[in-house]
């Protein structure tokens, strides 16, 4: 038998998680968990892959198809046709979500085929069971090996045919998002293998918050109340607040974001209450020395979710054209 107490919550936020004091992690949000496959409408195909046998790390392949529908997904193995290697980070707050979830898989998909792209979807360990910055260790280690498959004689095939060492992306939605910066400020400091480097990083509505709000910043108190608290929830008590540098990478004294270790940077924007911070994160892109035409910015004026539940929809075709063209303009 438990505890007296043991039913109590520690910490609850609707639709996402709720903890009880004896531990017990109680995950509210739907999930749909769909497996690998070959997409019927796309001939992408998508397979799952081991990358860290340690901590349990995986990772869902997608490559494009390579010979129009006449073999499969994986294409003729005789054309070394190079593509750009994406390292996707899935939403969920740092604590839900998965390279498996059906939106996710299906956003990966459509962005593999547009953008004839290898996308790594990363399933990243979560908060609280596995707190921060096992997110962002788990990240890395999946860029590390995402970067030393490409090319090499020894790695998943689909990246010793296909990958192409010089065009590595990261890309991150939500609170991917936000482990797709920091990953990318850790590639500024420490060398990937083979000599790789980050091309790019696009941030789709990306997860930061801010101890100091600017004027009409906040929208929803109560929602942004809960993005902080969930912040220190991901951290298991073990952060300097809401202006620490991994949540709010310009807060004082952060590291300037001139330190980024990639060439491009593309900040998307919905109308939501991340969106003035994901708009001051852009403005201190500018600030520290990034020119305009190396970071760009495309705000949609829409929900948060919306390229994913609505992928037909115009402001969808919007967003997914602008990475196409991010990523290497379908080549």
């Amino acid at each position: 038998m438990g505890e007296p107490g043991d039913d109590e919550v520690t910490f609850e936020f609707v639709p996402l998680i709720r903890q009880y004091r004896s531990g017990r992690v109680e995950r509210l949000f739907p999930e749909n968990r769909v497996p690998p496959s070959v997409d019927a409408a796309t001939g992408v195909a998508s397979r799952d892959v081991t990358v860290d046998p340690a901590t349990g790390l995986w990772a869902r392949l997608y490559l494009p198809d390579l010979d129009g529908g006449s073999g499969g997904g994986a294409g003729n193995q005789q054309q070394q046709l190079l593509l750009p290697v994406v390292l996707y980070l899935h939403g969920g707050g740092l604590v839900v979500g998965s390279a498996a979830e059906a939106l996710e898989h299906g956003f990966a998909n459509r962005l593999c085929a547009r953008a004839r792209v290898i996308v790594v979807s990363v399933d990243y360990r979560l908060a609280p069971e596995h707190p921060v910055p096992a997110c962002y260790d788990d990240a890395w280690s999946a860029l590390r090996w995402a970067a030393a498959g490409a090319g090499a004689a020894d790695a998943d095939p689909w990246l010793r045919d296909h990958g192409d060492r010089d065009r590595v992306f990261v890309a991150g939605y939500s609170a991917g998002g936000n482990i797709a910066h920091n990953v990318t400020m850790r590639a500024g400091a420490e060398e990937l293998p083979g000599g790789a480097r980050v091309k790019g990083m696009a941030l789709l509505h990306p997860y930061f918050v801010a101890g100091k709000k600017a004027d009409g910043e906040v929208k929803n108190a109560w929602l942004r109340a809960k993005l902080e608290e969930t912040w220190s929830f991901a951290c298991g008590g073990r952060t300097t607040g809401p202006d620490d540098p991994r949540i709010n990478p310009v807060a004082d004294g952060a590291p300037s974001l001139r330190q980024l270790g990639c060439d491009r940077v593309l900040v998307c924007l919905a109308a939501d209450e991340l969106e003035l911070r994901g708009k001051a994160y852009y403005d201190g892109l500018l600030e520290s020395g990034w020119a305009e035409d190396a970071a760009e910015l495309l705000v949609s004026g829409e929900d948060h979710e919306y390229f994913q539940r609505q992928p037909d929809s115009a402001k969808a075709a919007i967003l997914m054209d602008k990475l196409v063209a991010f990523f290497g303009g379908n080549k």
